[in-house]
């Protein structure tokens, strides 16, 4: 039979090792813009499938939020760095920019 004291040091064993993966994760390099995006895609692709349990949805959606803040994140300094070098050339407008990318 399981004690109060058994299942408590259990949980808490359970409790620092997500602790400490997610320190883990917030130390690691960061990936890049395209695989971000790609780990994104697929783990939009896994919640939609629906055959997830649900604590596993949860995790894989925050994992999903976390990395969509980053890539907006990048997205917005990579438009700044644009606007700056437009501001550098002063016959350019970001629509000529934007033109010329595509």
């Amino acid at each position: 039979m399981i004690t109060i004291i058994q299942l408590t040091c259990f949980i808490i064993k359970n409790i620092m090792a997500k602790k400490t993966t997610s320190i883990n994760q917030d130390t690691t390099q960061t990936p890049s813009f395209e695989a971000s995006m790609q780990e994104l895609e697929q783990i939009v692709n896994r919640l939609e499938s629906g055959e997830l349990p649900l604590e596993e949805a949860l995790n894989e959606f925050e994992h999903g939020v976390r990395l969509a803040r980053v890539g907006q994140k990048t997205l917005q300094d990579a438009e700044q760095r644009v606007r700056i070098l437009l501001k550098e050339d002063d016959d350019a407008t970001p629509d000529d920019f934007i033109q010329e990318a595509e």
